[in-house]
């Protein structure tokens, strides 16, 4: 039993969301990382920062681990910009940049979005 019945909620959708489903989870938090990240940084609360990047750079190391860049057309692009985006988020960590952080944020919202019209485009083949 969980004393918090929010993080019981957050497991049981976690545990029972399809792929695609996880995926975005996966984007909507990283957006909400680098949003939380560049807000601390202006902040100057660098702690709250760092932990905000760091959590987005675990969540790009694993879009960059479960990506077939094979399978799609223009796959291996991507690859290239998780690289990139994983390197300009570390690079805002250490120089504690919010401009950094910042111009990463269009990136983010981008990829995001991306994924969700080709989860809509998905779900509406099946259907």
């Amino acid at each position: 039993m969980y004393a918090d019945p929010r993080a019981a909620y957050l497991e049981s959708t976690v545990a029972t969301a399809s792929p695609t489903r996880l995926l975005l989870l996966l984007l909507e938090r990283l957006e909400l990382d680098a949003q939380r990240a560049h807000t601390a940084q202006l902040e100057a609360d660098f702690e709250g920062a760092h932990r905000h990047l760091l959590h987005a750079q675990e969540i790009i190391l694993e879009l960059s681990s479960t990506l077939d860049a094979g399978a799609f057309a223009g796959g291996t692009e991507l690859a290239r910009l998780y690289g990139w985006l994983y390197q300009e988020l570390v690079q805002a960590n250490i120089a504690r940049d919010p401009a950094t952080t910042a111009a990463c944020m269009p990136i983010i919202v981008g990829i995001a979005q991306i994924w969700r019209d080709a989860a809509a485009q998905t779900m509406a083949t099946v259907a």
